[in-house]
């Protein structure tokens, strides 16, 4: 009976060494595993937030070059004055009513002339 004894003993530590040694490995490996999926998650939050920096200045840069374009384009072409457009166009009818009573023979030569030079200064 002695000799069970013997053979089972070393049988139950070599499962017990065994279960010590394949739990430590998983641990060991779990730990590894987790490190890396932690640095490349790391380096992935890096670049994203790199991008987002490059894209910050990106439109930053966007809207300066509008804000500098529409100030050139409201300093280059002032908008005409409505008044003198409206002035003109009344001087315009003026005189052409001028030439239909000329033409009509209501006005004469002379005063078609009188007249014309008068609405002119």
């Amino acid at each position: 009976m002695m000799g069970r004894r013997m053979g089972r003993r070393p049988l139950m530590r070599v499962a017990a060494t065994t279960a010590v040694v394949a739990g430590t490995a998983a641990v060991v490996g779990g730990g590894i595993q987790n490190r890396q999926n932690s640095r490349a998650q790391q380096q992935a939050e890096a670049e994203a937030y790199e991008q987002q920096q490059q894209q910050a200045q990106i439109d930053a840069a966007a809207r300066q070059a509008a804000a500098e374009q529409q100030a050139y384009y409201a300093q280059a072409a002032p908008p005409a004055p409505v008044a003198a457009e409206s002035a003109g166009d009344e001087l315009m009818g003026q005189l052409q009513n001028l030439a239909t009573l000329h033409s009509q023979g209501i006005l004469s030569d002379d005063e078609f002339t009188a007249a014309k030079a008068k609405l002119l200064t």
